[in-house]
C-alpha cells in the first residue's frame, strides 16, 4: 500500500499487513529524515506548512510502529514530539539523523543510545557505526558482542510504571552476562500478539497480572488469529485462563519465544493447569534478579551449538595424528611447498577442525552419544519433531534412508510422478510396488502443479475395493514443489487417515525448511501438521466430534466413491496413528554448507516398529567419514533459525513481495515479463478462498493469510515464476545467455517459457534492486530489437513468441506399467520398478529405437508395446517422463519431440530410447 495514503487521525491499517512492516519502518524513518532536512533549510511558508504536516503524519505512523520496539523507546518518542511541538526542527533533524544511524548500524544493540545527547562525540560514534555497517555489510562487532534481544512484558501499566520496570531490568545487566536485552511493554492481549508479529527481536515474554483484551489500534492483521475470540468472550476468564490463552497463541505464532508467567493469584493452582508453553511461573513477590537469570538461562539453551562448540574446542587441542587424513590439523598443506594456497584461501581453522576422530570431545554420527546427539535433539525441538537426524550428503540420501527404513519389497507406495529423482531410485532400492499419481498440469507454462487430494483418495479407494489397502504403506509427496506449490498438509493427512488410519507420510520438504519459522507458512509443514493432528485426536472433544460425523456418514452408501470423495473425511480416534516423516535440504533455504540436510520424524510407532530398520538404513547410506564441517554448519544453522529465523524469513518474504509488486506494476516489465499469480498456478477448483492474487493495487498485500488458511494449494510468494514467452527467448537460453553470461545472475529452474527466481534468507533489498535493474535493461533490449528489426526479422520474432506462448505441447500423464511388471490380473496400477530396472542390466534384454525418424512410432502403430528400460528425465522440467517398465505413449513422444532442451538424461539422440526387447518382456526375471 502507498505510505502517503494514510491520514494521521485514522487507525494505522498498515499494521493490518505486517509482512512489509520492517520495509515500511525503515523507509518512513528515511523519509522523515529527508523532510526534516528540507524543513530545517527553510523556504517559503506554504512549502514549510506542507512539510510540517508531512512530518506530523510520519511521526504519528512511526510512533505506532515503535510502540512494539524497545528502541526508540516511548520516552525517546516523547522527546521527539516535544521538539516537534516546540518547532525546534533543526534540533529534531539532528536527533532523527542520529536515531536513523543507530537503527542502520544497530548500535542500540551494543550500547545505550541517549537521544537527548546532542554533543558531537555522540554523533560521531553513531556515524562511525553506520560507516562500519556500510563497509562490512554487518554490524562491526557481529560475532564478538553480546547477542541482543528484547523482552516483551504484557501488563496494564501506566507510563510511569513502565519506566520503573524497564529501569529495574536495566539495572540487573552485567558485563559478564552472555546476552544483553531491552524491554518492550504492551498493555493488552491484542498488543502482545501484534508485538510478536512485528518485532523479531522479541525472544522472551513475561506475562504479568491482569490486562485488557482490546488494543487501542485497529489491528486487522490479527483477524485470522483471533477468530472466535472477542472481548466479551474473555470477560469471564480468570487472570490465569487469559494468560494461558495468550501464551498458547504466542506459541502458535512464535514457538521459539521463551514464555514466563507472573501471577498474583494461587500460584499452586495455576501450576496445575495446562501451562505447557510457559518455561516457569513466578509469584508476584519473586524479585527481578531471579526473573533476569531465568530468562538469560532460557535464551542460552537455544543459543547453544553443542557440536560446533565441541569442534571448536577440539581444534584448539594439541594432538598427535596417527591415523588417516594427512590434511588433519593442516599438516599436509602447511608443510607443502605447492599446496599452501589452500591455507591462504580457507584459513587455518578449517584444517584444525578436520578430523576423523569420534572421541576427544567429539562424537560419532552413526552412533551419537554426545554433542551430535544433543545437536540433533535441539534440531527436533526447533522443527517440532520427535526425532531429527543430520545427513551430510544431501536430501537425495535422506529420501533413500526414509524409504528404505519403512518400505520392504512388495509394499505399495503412492508417489507423485514429478517428484525428485531420488525418490524414484529409492523405490528401486526398496523394491516397492509403485503407484504413480499425476499432478494437475499447467500446460501453458510446461510445468506441473501438485497432486489433488481427490486423486489421492481415489487411489486409496481403488486399493480398498481391490482388497489391497493393507499393502499400501506410504504416501510420498513434494511440499513445496520447486515452483512453489504448497499442499494443505493437515487436510491431506486427515482425509487419507480416514481411509487408511496407519498410512505413513513422507513429505519431501527439501525447499521448505525455512517455513517452520513463519506463522503463515508453519501450519502447512509436515511436522506442525503431525503434532496438531495428534493433539486433536487425543483431545477430550474429538471423540464426540467423530461420533457425530460418523453417525451422518453411516447414513450414506459406503460402496459409492462419491460418499468418500464429495465430503471432508475425518479418522477414527481409536484407530488412527500419526506417522509422518519430512526431509529438509537445510542448505537450500537455511544456513548450512552444501549437502547439509535433515530428516525429521513424528511417528507414534517409531520406537516399536521403525527405529531398528531406520538405523540400519541410516548406516547403509551414511558415510563412515562424515564431513564435520557440514555437521557443525547444521548445528549453527539450527541455532540461527531458533534465534532469528522469524526475522530472516520475514525479511525474505518482504523482499519477495517488493519484487513482485514492482513486476506487477511496471509498464515496460509487464510487456515482456509476466509474474504468475496464485490463479495462474492454482486452478479455481483448488482455491476455496477465491483469492486470485495476494496483491491488490488498492489494499496491498492483505489476502495471503486467507488463501493459506483455506485453500487446497497455495503459492509460496518467495518463489517468483516469470513467464517470458513474450520475449521470444526460451527459458534455457534466457537463463544462460542473458541472465548468467551478461549480468552474472544465477537461477536453477526454467521451463520452456518461464524462469524461476527464488529469494532466501540471504537475499537483500540491494539484490532485488539489481535484479529489477537487469530486467528493465533486458526489457529495453527486447524493445529496441523489435523497433530496429526488418519485416522478415519481426516475422521470426513473432513465430518464436507464438511457439512459446501458444504452441506448447500438453504435458503427458503417466501412461501405465507394462503387464510384465504388474501383478497378473491386477486391477490396480502399481508396478514393480525394481524388476524393470535390473532387467535392463543384461544388454541382450534391451535395444535402442529412434523416434526422431519415426522408427519407434512405426513399430507402435503395428501393435508393439514399447517399454522404457531406463529413466528418461529432460532438464527442464526435471521430472522423469519415462521410468523403467513404463509403456511409451504417443503423448510422451510428442512431448519429447516438442522439447527444445539440450539435456535429457537417459536418452541418447544418436541411438534413440532404450527399450526392452519383446523377448525380454515375455518372461522377465523377478526383482
Amino acid at each position: 500500500m502507498q505510505q502517503e495514503s494514510l491520514h494521521p487521525d485514522t487507525p494505522y491499517t498498515a499494521l493490518g499487513f505486517y509482512h512489509k512492516i520492517s520495509h515500511l519502518r525503515a523507509d518512513t524513518w528515511n523519509a522523515l529524515k529527508r523532510d526534516l532536512g528540507l524543513l530545517a533549510r527553510g523556504g517559503d511558508e506554504s512549502r514549510a506548512r506542507h512539510l510540517v504536516k508531512a512530518v506530523d503524519v510520519k511521526l504519528t505512523r512511526l510512533e505506532i510502529i515503535e510502540d512494539y520496539h524497545a528502541f526508540p523507546s516511548k520516552e525517546d518518542f516523547r522527546h521527539l514530539w516535544s521538539l516537534f511541538d516546540r518547532e525546534e526542527f533543526g534540533l529534531l533533524e539532528k536527533v532523527v539523523n542520529r536515531l536513523v544511524r543507530a537503527l542502520i548500524s544497530e548500535s542500540y544493540r551494543r550500547r545505550h543510545v541517549d537521544l537527548s545527547e546532542t554533543d558531537a562525540d555522540a554523533e560521531d560514534l553513531e556515524t562511525l557505526d553506520a560507516l562500519n555497517q556500510l563497509r562490512h555489510g554487518h554490524p562491526a562487532s557481529n560475532s564478538s558482542a553480546q547477542p541482543y534481544f528484547e523482552l516483551l512484558i504484557v501488563d496494564n501499566l501506566s507510563a510511569q510504571e513502565e519506566e520503573v520496570v524497564r529501569e529495574a531490568f536495566h539495572n540487573l545487566r552485567r558485563p559478564e552476562d552472555r546476552f544483553v536485552y531491552d524491554v518492550v511493554t504492551v498493555r493488552s492481549f491484542e498488543d502482545a500478539l501484534i508485538a510478536v508479529l512485528v518485532n523479531p527481536n522479541i525472544q522472551a515474554c513475561l506475562i504479568r497480572y491482569e490486562f485488557p483484551y482490546k488494543s487501542k489500534y485497529n489491528l486487522s492483521a490479527l483477524r485470522n488469529y483471533l477468530e472466535g475470540l472477542s472481548e466479551q468472550a474473555l470477560e469471564n476468564h480468570s487472570e490465569a485462563e487469559r494468560s494461558i490463552l495468550l501464551s498458547s497463541m504466542i506459541h502458535e505464532l512464535r514457538p521459539e519465544i521463551d514464555q514466563f508467567l507472573v501471577t498474583s493469584g494461587d500460584v499452586e493452582a495455576t501450576a496445575s493447569r495446562d501451562i505447557r508453553h510457559f518455561n516457569r511461573i513466578f509469584y508476584r513477590e519473586t524479585d527481578y534478579i531471579e526473573q533476569h537469570h531465568t530468562i538469560l538461562r532460557a535464551i542460552d539453551s537455544r543459543y547453544r551449538t553443542p557440536f560446533f562448540d565441541a569442534l571448536r574446542e577440539y581444534s584448539k587441542k594439541p594432538t598427535g595424528v596417527f591415523h588417516a587424513m594427512p590434511i588433519s590439523r593442516g599438516k599436509s598443506v602447511t608443510r607443502s611447498h605447492w599446496a599452501g594456497q589452500m591455507i591462504d584461501f580457507y584459513g587455518i581453522n578449517i584444517f584444525l577442525a578436520e578430523t576423523s576422530a569420534t572421541s576427544g570431545g567429539l562424537d560419532s554420527l552413526l552412533q551419537p552419544y554426545g554433542p551430535i546427539k544433543k545437536a540433533q535433539e535441539y534440531a527436533a525441538r526447533a522443527f517440532g519433531a520427535r526425532h531429527s537426524y543430520f545427513v551430510t550428503n544431501g536430501t537425495s540420501t535422506a529420501n533413500k534412508i526414509v524409504v528404505q527404513a519403512l518400505i520392504k519389497p512388495g509394499d505399495i507406495v503412492l508417489i507423485d510422478r514429478d517428484c525428485h529423482k531420488s525418490h524414484h531410485y529409492g523405490m528401486v532400492l526398496a523394491g516397492a510396488q509403485v503407484c504413480y499419481l499425476d499432478s494437475y498440469p499447467l500446460d501453458d507454462y510446461s510445468m506441473y502443479g501438485a497432486v489433488p487430494l481427490r486423486e489421492i483418495k481415489k487411489a486409496l479407494l481403488a486399493y480398498r475395493r481391490a482388497g489391497l489397502l493393507d499393502r499400501v504403506k506410504m504416501l510420498l509427496l513434494t511440499n513445496c514443489t520447486f515452483d512453489g506449490i504448497v499442499y494443505n498438509v493437515r487436510r491431506v493427512m486427515e482425509e487419507c487417515l480416514a481411509i487408511k488410519p496407519d498410512l505413513v507420510f513422507l513429505w519431501d520438504e527439501a525447499w521448505f525448511a525455512f517455513a517452520t519459522f513463519n506463522p503463515t507458512y508453519r501450519p502447512r509443514t509436515a511436522m506442525n501438521a503431525a503434532r496438531t493432528l495428534r493433539y486433536r485426536y487425543r483431545s477430550e472433544s474429538y471423540p464426540e466430534e467423530y461420533a457425530a460425523w460418523k453417525a451422518e456418514f453411516d447414513t450414506l452408501d459406503p460402496d459409492d466413491d462419491a460418499t468418500w470423495l464429495d465430503r471432508r473425511l475425518i479418522p477414527d480416534p481409536e484407530a488412527v496413528r500419526i506417522r509422518t516423516y519430512a526431509t529438509h535440504s537445510t542448505h537450500k533455504t537455511l544456513t548450512s554448507l552444501r549437502q547439509g540436510s535433515m530428516i525429521h520424524v513424528y511417528d507414534e510407532d517409531f520406537r516399536q516398529r521403525v527405529e531398528a530398520p531406520f538405523h540400519e538404513a541410516y548406516m547403509t547410506h551414511t558415510s563412515t567419514s562424515p564431513n564435520y564441517q557440514i555437521l557443525a554448519s547444521l548445528d549453527v544453522g539450527r541455532m540461527q533459525a531458533e534465534m532469528e529465523g522469524f526475522e530472516l524469513v520475514h525479511a525474505q518474504v518482504e523482499t519477495a513481495l517488493s519484487l513482485r509488486e514492482q513486476l506487477y506494476t511496471h509498464p515496460l516489465l509487464q510487456k515482456y515479463f509476466r509474474v504468475l499469480k496464485n490463479s495462474d498456478m492454482v486452478p479455481a477448483e483448488f482455491r476455496e478462498s477465491g483469492v486470485e492474487s495476494y496483491y491488490d493495487p488498492v489494499t496491498g498485500w492483505n489476502q495471503m493469510e486467507e488463501a493459506w488458511a483455506r485453500d487446497e494449494f497455495v503459492v509460496d510468494p518467495t518463489r517468483i515464476t516469470i513467464a517470458i514467452g513474450a520475449t521470444g527467448v526460451d527459458g534455457d537460453a534466457f537463463k544462460n545467455e542473458y541472465l548468467m553470461n551478461k549480468y552474472g545472475i544465477q537461477i536453477n529452474k526454467t521451463s520452456r517459457n518461464t524462469v524461476l527466481f527464488m529469494t532466501n534468507i540471504g537475499t537483500s533489498r540491494g539484490a532485488i534492486a539489481y535484479l529489477l535493474d537487469v530486467l528493465i535493461k533486458l526489457a529495453k533490449e527486447f524493445e529496441y530489437r523489435w523497433e530496429e528489426s526488418s519485416r522478415p526479422e519481426r516475422k521470426i520474432i513473432e513465430n518464436r513468441v507464438r511457439s512459446l506462448t501458444r504452441e506448447l505441447p500438453p504435458l503427458p500423464d503417466f501412461s501405465r506399467f507394462h503387464d510384465a511388471f504388474r501383478i497378473a490380473g491386477g486391477e490396480t496400477p502399481e508396478g514393480d520398478i525394481r524388476s524393470a530396472y535390473f532387467l535392463a542390466y543384461d544388454e541382450e534384454n534391451t535395444e535402442y529405437l529412434r523416434f526422431d525418424n519415426g522408427e519407434l512410432q512405426a513399430q507402435m502403430r503395428e501393435g508393439r508395446d514399447a517399454v522404457s528400460a531406463s529413466f528418461v528425465i529432460p532438464y527442464p522440467p526435471g521430472f522423469p517422463v519415462l521410468v523403467p517398465g513404463q509403456v511409451v505413449s504417443d503423448d510422451i513422444l510428442h512431448f519429447l519431440q516438442a522439447l527444445d532442451v539440450k539435456e535429457i538424461h537417459g536418452y541418447r539422440p544418436e541411438l534413440g530410447l532404450l527399450v526392452f526387447t519383446e523377448a525380454a518382456l515375455d518372461a522377465p526375471p523377478s526383482g
